[in-house]
C-alpha cells in the first residue's frame, strides 16, 4: 500500500504570487458624524486602486431625533 500524498509542491516568486491573489491595492477611507439637538448625520468615503481598477463608494445617513 502507497501512503505517499498525491499532492506536488512547486516554487513560486512573489511577482507570480501577487498576480494570482490580485496583485497590490492601495485605499483610504474616512467618515464624518454630526450629533445635533434636532438630527444625527453620518457620512461615510471610500476609495480603493489596484491593478485591476479603481472602485469607490459613498454613503450619507441621517436620524431625526
Amino acid at each position: 500500500m502507497n501512503l505517499a500524498s498525491p499532492v506536488a509542491t512547486a516554487e513560486i516568486s512573489d511577482a507570480d504570487l501577487d498576480s494570482v491573489s490580485g496583485g497590490l491595492a492601495v485605499g483610504g477611507s474616512g467618515g464624518l458624524f454630526l450629533d445635533t439637538p434636532i438630527a444625527d448625520v453620518c457620512a461615510d468615503l471610500m476609495a480603493v486602486a489596484s491593478t485591476e481598477g479603481l472602485a469607490t463608494g459613498a454613503s450619507v445617513h441621517t436620524a431625526a431625533l
